[in-house]
């Protein structure tokens, strides 16, 4: 089972589902990019990751263009900006989803406050895509 997960910048949410979908079973095959790759994994969001055990110290990010020739099951955007500008992939997607989530990436305000927000998002990462995988890859 081969997974894509896009943002715009693969800095936070794509990152997030990339490490929640590898957690609950290593043996898919799951890939993050993003339309406009950021420097980096936000600091933040390694942080707020390693809070629920799961390490993101060796993810970068990808632009979406090195993979738009390969064969995916699913290619899940999980932005509105990803969706809008998702390129046309010349392999094969047997699947396309959208789960749109909130950019933790813009949030402002005192650091416990911008920490909050970030887990909030993380949190809600974890449930979209663990009843994701339990509906459409355990189940089959």
């Amino acid at each position: 089972m081969r997974i894509l997960i896009l943002c715009t910048g693969n800095s936070c949410r794509s990152q997030m589902a990339e490490g929640f979908l590898k957690s609950f079973d290593p043996d898919l095959e799951v890939y993050s990019a993003g339309t406009h790759p950021s420097a980096q994994v936000h600091p933040k969001t390694v942080e707020v990751m390693r809070d629920v055990n799961i390490d993101l110290t060796r993810h970068y990010p990808k632009d979406v263009d090195k993979f738009v020739n390969e064969d995916f099951d699913y290619v899940i955007t999980v932005c509105d900006s990803a969706k809008e500008r998702c390129p046309v992939f010349s392999g094969q997607i047997l699947n396309k989803l959208h789960f749109g989530f909130e950019d933790s990436a813009e949030a402002s305000g005192p650091e416990d406050e911008i920490r909050l927000f970030y887990r909030e998002i993380r949190n809600e990462i974890k449930m979209k895509f663990e009843k994701f995988y339990i509906n459409n890859i355990k189940m089959k």
